[in-house]
């Protein structure tokens, strides 16, 4: 009786799903689904994928909500299994019907009439109820961790053991777009919410705690309650922390980072480059980000591409042969959400067309993501290139001599190595010539000059990056 009951909702669903899409949707997204169990309220579904899932979750999750609620009432749930391709253990993940992580309700003073006093408190209760807006799959389990990013994983796990108690405090990650800064942080305060549940944990994005701060200023004029919200977290994590530009915004996140390091609250913060590098930030509060340990989290090297493309494959539920892992990790190296989205891509490819993965699929995938040329521009190759254009030794390059020539070489050669390649100031002056992230910054803006006013120099440095680059996309 159950098991014809549970066929008997989901053909339901479908019916109601039907009236609503068009008929090509319907047909690609949703005859591919087979009903599997029904307990209580919960429906059990078979998707072929785990990138399937994740579609039907962004497109049609309202429908779906909408369809249940229908025939089991507002109690209904959906859990998907992702049957994989072969062998694997099936995957079970529940719908998105809210994060699991739940803050303790805690007690903030207002002093303004009518409203929220906080960013993220869920409306209707008096004690207030933050949301921890950590996303679950942003966990320790499903990151990947290799050389590149070792030294921050092992900081995390201490953290997580003991917050706002270890000297990593604060945690200051950087790095360029793609390496894992978000997935870290967040995976540090997951672990922290399930090792101290009482602990009220909030992960911000820098440029969402700037609109807030505006809204509490110019809009609503409750900056006090915002102040208040913020000095109640015990651990704070801000994404992307270069975005706080404002003078006003950062004189409110100072005020809120002396308030929780004082009282012995974890801080954990990412960005695109280092501390000593933000851009129009004042200097107290730039000394407080070096208070605790940075940590740069590195390209990838070959085995932990590899070994993140057999992690999320299998998430996937897609088991996928050594030469097409192989393939992947080779001619992708950039960073690991360019990875993931060339294999991810490579499986919806493969799922729809109904086509076998294989390395001539995922040949022709990449050539579209990443080109045909794909930029494989590095600090050692922009050196020899110079060098040979200036017709000087690596040696000459890497002295300390002040001829003209050698110096203008090297300039130039620290100018490519931050326009080209996604490396710090710091990372650049380190490989040529041993220089500090304050010489790197001149040589750069000594090039810019140069090329507004010298026509021959500015022909040097077109001559190399044409060199570096051949094809620019």
């Amino acid at each position: 009786m159950t098991q014809e009951r549970h066929i008997s909702v989901w053909n339901n669903c479908l019916n109601f799903i039907q009236q609503n899409i068009e008929p090509k949707q319907f047909d690609l997204w949703f005859r591919p689904i087979k009903p599997v169990s029904l307990l209580e309220s919960t429906l059990t579904v078979e998707v072929p994928s785990e990138f399937f899932r994740e579609y039907l979750e962004d497109a049609y999750l309202e429908l779906l909500k909408a369809s249940l609620k229908k025939e089991l009432g507002a109690a209904a749930k959906l859990v998907y299994v992702v049957t994989p391709v072969r062998r694997q253990q099936s995957l079970r993940y529940p719908a998105a019907h809210g994060s699991e992580l739940v803050n303790r309700p805690v007690s903030i003073e207002t002093f303004s009439r009518g409203g929220n006093p906080g960013p993220f408190v869920f409306p209707g209760i008096q004690r207030v109820q933050i949301n921890p807006q950590l996303n679950p799959v942003y966990c320790f389990e499903n990151l990947v961790v290799g050389e590149c990013n070792k030294m921050g994983f092992t900081a995390g796990e201490s953290i997580s053991s003991a917050p706002g108690k270890t000297a990593f405090n604060p945690l200051f990650l950087f790095g360029g777009p793609g390496l894992g800064k978000t997935h870290l942080a967040q995976a540090i305060g997951i672990a922290i919410k399930r090792r101290y549940p009482e602990l009220v944990v909030l992960y911000v994005p820098a440029n969402r705690f700037k609109i807030q701060y505006m809204d509490a200023t110019t809009v609503r004029n409750k900056l006090t309650d915002f102040l208040a919200f913020y000095m109640k977290i015990d651990v704070l994590i801000v994404d992307d922390i270069q975005d706080l530009q404002s003078p006003g915004c950062q004189n409110a996140f100072f005020n809120i980072f002396n308030h929780l390091h004082q009282s012995g609250k974890q801080l954990i913060f990412t960005s695109d480059r280092p501390s000593v590098e933000l851009e129009n930030f004042e200097e107290r509060l730039v000394s407080r980000l070096k208070w605790g340990l940075s940590v740069e989290l590195q390209k990838p090297d070959f085995q932990t591409r590899l070994q993140m493309l057999k992690a999320r494959a299998f998430r996937e539920g897609v088991e996928l042969n050594e030469d097409v892992l192989h393939f992947l990790a080779t001619r992708i190296k950039s960073n690991f959400r360019e990875l993931e989205g060339a294999l991810i891509s490579l499986i919806a490819n493969a799922t729809l067309a109904h086509k076998e993965i294989t390395v001539e699929l995922a040949e022709s995938i990449t050539e579209k993501i990443v080109g045909e040329q794909q930029n494989d521009v590095t600090i050692d190759k922009v050196q020899k290139v110079v060098c040979d254009y200036f017709n000087i030794t690596r040696d000459d390059l890497l002295s300390k001599t002040r001829k003209r020539q050698i110096v203008q070489a090297r300039q130039i050669a620290m100018y490519m190595s931050r326009n080209l390649i996604n490396c710090s100031l710091s990372t650049i002056g380190a490989e040529i010539g041993g220089k500090d992230h304050a010489t790197v910054l001149h040589a750069c803006t000594t090039v810019n000059d140069l090329m507004c006013t010298d026509k021959t120099f500015r022909q040097y440095v077109s001559d190399i990056e044409k060199m570096l680059v051949p094809v620019r996309r």
